[in-house]
């Protein structure tokens, strides 16, 4: 059995090649993207966690104020934060 290889079947293979590594290529960026978002996602849960524990230092803040007699923009702060709050709790059971 006698191979030969011409220019015909060099460039069939050099098709077959390109066409592995374009696929392979997709696979590839589809398997990163996956993984990106992932970690993406974890970072935003860390923040929104963070966050939260703002505000509640912040209300915390804004409470003692109003127990030391400041009254006006503090209540009006406090219970525009407090709603906010227990808003995104409801969003975030849903």
């Amino acid at each position: 059995m006698e191979v030969t290889i011409n220019a015909d079947t060099l460039i069939t293979f050099a098709k077959l090649l390109t066409a592995l590594g374009v696929i392979g290529s997709v696979i590839l960026w589809c398997i990163k993207f996956v993984q990106r978002s992932k970690r993406q996602n974890e970072e935003l849960k860390a923040i929104r966690k963070e966050q939260t524990l703002i505000c509640y230092g912040l209300l915390a803040c804004l409470q003692g104020l109003k127990e030391q007699g400041c009254n006006g923009p503090v209540t009006e702060a406090m219970n525009r934060l407090e709603e906010h709050l227990n808003q995104a709790a409801h969003d975030e059971e849903s």
